[in-house]
């Protein structure tokens, strides 16, 4: 094969591993965000209305039940990821995982289609969800580890960022599709169409229900020519099995304890991304529980936070480039704080114990710029903090440098919700609930001040 082949190849190759992020992203923005979530939490609520509860009680035990759901994710995500991953590495096999995670996940996210609005299946579908959340972020795990054979050093950064923007319009177009041809919010979509071409049924919430079946479609779909294009490689079948893989994790953690750059920026990540996917997991489910939005409220919420995501995220790129990743981090962290702050303090009728007037705009409006804040401080904290694994990494050990950087990512992604689910129970309230968001922030601006901004590769 000649060198305009090789090229070919890669390029295919390349395309392919982004839309990875194109088919798994409506999971996160329909599933997790903007209709099932939120759609999962209004039926919640109504069933514990039904049993005698007080409307605020019932609002903050369906909260407590949906943290306690992405809490039990996390802990699988957390543990198994870390070991099925240092097993992969070990053998260089990755793409078997990757199949098999996706089977469980298109059977999963089709099977949220009988979350039916009496409630009748809660918890069943409480429980398929989080298989699908698992086994989505299995399939990222590995799909990640496969970053760096795509290109140089200097390559990856533009490949995985350009994989993020692509993977953020996916999740843009999804919401369109969901909002005007199948949601159903009083029975008519917002274009205001019958749901599904009047073949669903409004009064079973089968528009919304639809989130399920259109999330497994669009993900075959997608994955089609991920699996065509993407190949493992010449990578060896490196043989010694599990206990070798555990070895080899081993010494990788052992070997940060002696980096204090990487060690603080990997502590640093898991604080600040685990509060940022609580951001991401609960603010739907806080739109409708407190300030009672319509799921069409949500999905233009989920709109806007998508744009900007894309939007913020190339200029953020554009900073990092002139002044490093570091500072960048610390901007959309403080802006994060900010954003939680107003959740914590607004509500329908008042923002910080000041009264509105009755059918105030106010905590809509601000709630709006929230989500547009979300949207691209999320996607630009990602970038950077991609990009500052980049200044951390041995050019001869890539792929472990990116499992560590999964591993900051996932090994405490069970304690927002936990925290969340603990403060909401024992608070009764889903506004406050969110207030150990603000403290894992702030964590991890603390442990930010000692990471070297050009990296420690330089002392490796």
């Amino acid at each position: 094969m000649n060198n305009v082949d090789n090229a070919k190849v890669l390029k295919r190759r390349i395309q392919g591993w982004m839309l990875f992020d194109w088919a798994t992203q409506p999971f996160f923005t329909l599933g997790l965000t903007f209709i099932f979530g939120p759609y999962f939490a209004v039926v919640a609520t109504n069933v514990f209305l039904e049993s005698g509860m007080d409307p605020k009680s019932a609002d903050a035990s369906a909260q407590t039940i949906w943290a306690w759901g992405q809490a039990i994710s996390g802990i699988f995500v957390a543990i198994i990821g870390i070991l099925a991953g240092a097993y992969a590495d070990s053998t260089g096999r990755r793409m078997p995982w990757i199949w098999a995670a996706s089977i469980i996940f298109v059977i999963c996210s089709w099977m949220l289609w009988y979350m039916v609005p009496d409630g009748s299946a809660l918890w069943f579908s409480l429980i398929i969800f989080s298989v699908a959340f698992i086994a989505a972020e299995f399939a990222a795990v590995f799909t990640n580890a496969i970053l760096p054979s795509l290109g140089t050093r200097e390559e990856i950064g533009k490949i995985s960022g350009n994989g993020m923007a692509f993977g953020y319009i996916g999740g843009i177009i999804s919401l369109f599709l969901m909002l005007c041809f199948f949601f159903d919010d009083g029975g008519k979509t917002f274009i205001g169409l019958s749901p599904g071409f009047g073949v669903f049924d409004p009064d079973q919430r089968e528009g919304t229900r639809a989130v399920g079946p259109l999330i497994s479609l669009w993900f075959i779909i997608f994955m089609i020519p991920f699996f065509m294009w993407v190949k493992e490689g010449d990578q060896p079948n490196i043989k010694g099995g599990f206990k070798r893989s555990m070895q080899e994790l081993k010494v990788s953690l052992l070997g940060m304890l002696k980096r204090p750059s990487l060690f603080s920026f990997m502590g640093a990540q898991m604080f600040y991304r685990d509060a940022l996917n609580g951001l991401y997991a609960f603010g739907g489910v806080y739109a409708a529980l407190v300030l009672d939005w319509g799921l069409t409220q949500l999905g233009i919420f989920g709109i806007i936070g998508g744009i900007s995501a894309a939007l913020v995220s190339w200029i953020s790129g554009k900073f990092d480039k002139k002044v490093g990743p570091r500072p960048v981090i610390y901007f959309h962290i403080w802006v994060l704080i900010i954003v939680s702050l107003c959740i914590i303090g607004m509500s329908r009728v008042s923002f910080y114990g000041i009264a509105l007037s009755e059918g105030s705009s106010l905590p809509d409006i601000i709630f709006y710029i929230c989500g547009a804040a979300i949207g691209g401080s999320g996607g630009g904290i990602y970038a950077a903090s991609r990009s500052m694994m980049v200044r951390h990494t041995n050019p001869t050990r890539p792929t472990e440098a990116f499992g560590l950087f999964a591993l900051a990512g996932k090994a405490t992604a069970f304690l927002a919700p936990l925290l969340i689910g603990i403060f909401t129970y024992l608070l009764n309230d889903a506004r406050l609930g969110f207030a150990p968001v603000i403290g894992l922030f702030i964590l991890g601006l603390i442990l930010l001040r000692w990471v070297r901004p050009e990296g420690d590769i330089a002392n490796n």
